[in-house]
This record gives C-alpha cells, structure tokens and sequence, in this order.
C-alpha cells in the first residue's frame, strides 16, 4: 500500500481522457466482476509507478520535472488539470470526471483523527494489510491513501485537536447493488476511524455511516447550533441532510436491502449486504466491534 503526501508549488497536470483511459475503466470493472485480485494489485502497480515516475504532475519549470525538490509560487498551482482545455471533438477526449463520458466512478472516504489516537489506527490498518497484503491495491488505483496535518481550530465545529487528515478513494459500482472487491476491509477502515478512534468526518467528503453521532464528538456544537438559528431562522440553509448529519433530525441510518454496499448503514443483517452474491454481514477482523459485508462464497 501507497501512502503519498503532496507539498510542493508546482503545475500538476491531467492528460485529457481517450480511448486508453476508458479500456483501463472497462479493465477495472471487469476485475471487480470477476474477483480479480491480482490482477488489481497489477493494475495498482502501473499506476503508482507511472504516477511516481512523472513525479505525479510536478514540474520545476511549468514543463518538465527535473527532480525534487519542486518548489515555486503558489500562484502557479494548477489543481484540476490541462483536461478543462481539452478540444471539442465529439468528447474523444474529456476530463475523466465528466458525466457524459464513462470516466471515473468512485467513492471517497476522508477523515481526521487526533494526534494521540492515529499511532493506534495506523497500526490496526497495517494489521488488516498483514492478514490479506491484496485488499488495498484497490486504493493504489487511486493514488493509494493521502495523508495531510491539520491544526486545532478555534471555529464551533473545527478541529477539536491537532490531527492527521486521510483521504480515500476506491472503486464505486454503477450498481448500488454491487459489493466492491474486499468490500470488508473498506468497511472496516471506515468503522475504525470513526467508532475506535472519533475521527472527525470531512462534511464533503462522506456518506451516511460517516456522520452516525459525528456531531457529539464537537464540543461547542451548542455555540454553533445558537450562531445558525440567529443568522438563519427561517431554515432557507437548511436541509433534511444538514439537519440529520447535525443531530437535529432522525433518519440518517436509511436501513433497507444493501444499504451497507452504499455506506447508507453499518449492516445488522445479511440482507444489508450482498448475500445472493455471497457477501454476509460479520465482525470486523481487527476491530471486532464492526460490522462488514465479507465475502464468504462464489455466488
């Protein structure tokens, strides 16, 4: 498994998405079906050594990287990419995040934990690699596990300590039906940070199981509840979901058939995975509080 951080003042650029790219999705898609795990850990393997060996978009002179340290204006960091100037031809090549064509499809998971507390998470996420070293190609596909720190904040809902920021992204079916490849471990990771270890949830970045009592782990969220009712109290800036993912409102856990393969809810019942396609609710294998979708038989 990668764990990659990014500091520098650079040009990182994204090529514009053509067929190539699009056979590498249809690629993708095709392991998942099959539960092609090495052929993941392949796939994971080009990409963070191409990534790696283009220096991941830095350059020192806005044209080509000559070697680290890359450093510069902060002025001349481009973030999405040279694929927003890409031509008008009848969307051969698009930005890989562009509805209208079959690009990136993907979930994400980010959070913070404290300090004192991510020594413990790290090591639990090592331990879950020991036990299966194939479960997270699947994050090395996506540039494998960003990691950032962040300072303690004075803001109501901030911050509560200084802390270690991860970000995740990883494989997301077209089917909210689907699992994905080691759906178990994915799930475990998420329940580890924020039931273990209090990690603080990125309010952009998550789903429904990320947020479950998120807003008890803030300390001036009373400060903050008063500030929104004085600058808002007509509601017209809220929300079924602001007011749910803030404690105000009931029915943030949606309980139904799969609702664990979309992080809607932690599964209670095999029926909230996937078990016509052999994937059952059990206990975590580190964290034995969790509650995953495992993989168990073929279907």
């Amino acid at each position: 498994m990668k764990i990659a951080t990014r500091f520098s003042h650079s040009i990182p650029k994204l090529v514009c998405l053509d067929d190539g790219v699009q056979d590498g999705l249809l690629i993708k898609e095709n392991q998942e079906s099959t539960n092609d795990a090495g052929g993941k850990c392949v796939s994971a393997k080009l990409t963070t050594s191409t990534l790696k060996i283009g220096a991941y978009g830095l350059t020192n002179n806005g044209i080509a990287f000559t070697g680290y340290p890359v450093v510069g204006f902060h002025n001349r960091l481009q973030a999405s990419g040279t694929c927003l100037d890409c031509l008008e031809d009848a969307r051969i090549t698009a930005c890989p995040w562009d509805h209208r064509v079959k690009g990136l499809f993907v979930h994400q998971t980010a959070f913070s934990i404290s300090l004192s507390k991510v020594k413990g998470f790290i090591e639990d996420v090592q331990g879950l690699v020991v036990l299966e070293p194939r479960a997270l190609c699947v994050l090395d596909l996506y540039n494998g596990i960003l990691m950032r720190y962040v300072t303690t904040s004075n803001a109501y809902l901030g911050k509560q300590e200084d802390a270690l920021d991860f970000d995740i992204t990883y494989y997301r079916s077209k089917d909210p039906m689907s699992p994905r490849l080691f759906e178990d471990f994915l799930e475990e990771i998420e329940q580890l940070a924020f039931f273990k270890y209090r990690a603080l949830p990125h309010w952009g970045k998550n789903k429904n199981v990320a947020f479950i009592g998120a807003i008890n782990k803030y300390k001036n969220v009373d400060k903050f509840l008063q500030v929104k009712q004085s600058y808002d109290q007509l509601g017209l800036f809220s929300s079924e979901w602001t007011n749910q993912v803030l404690g105000l409102k009931d029915g943030l856990p949606i309980v139904k058939e799969g609702c664990a393969l979309e992080r809607l809810c932690i599964c209670s019942q095999d029926i909230h995975c996937a078990p016509k396609k052999g994937y059952f609710c059990r206990p975590g294998r580190i964290f034995k509080d969790a509650r995953v979708c495992t993989r168990l038989s073929s279907p």
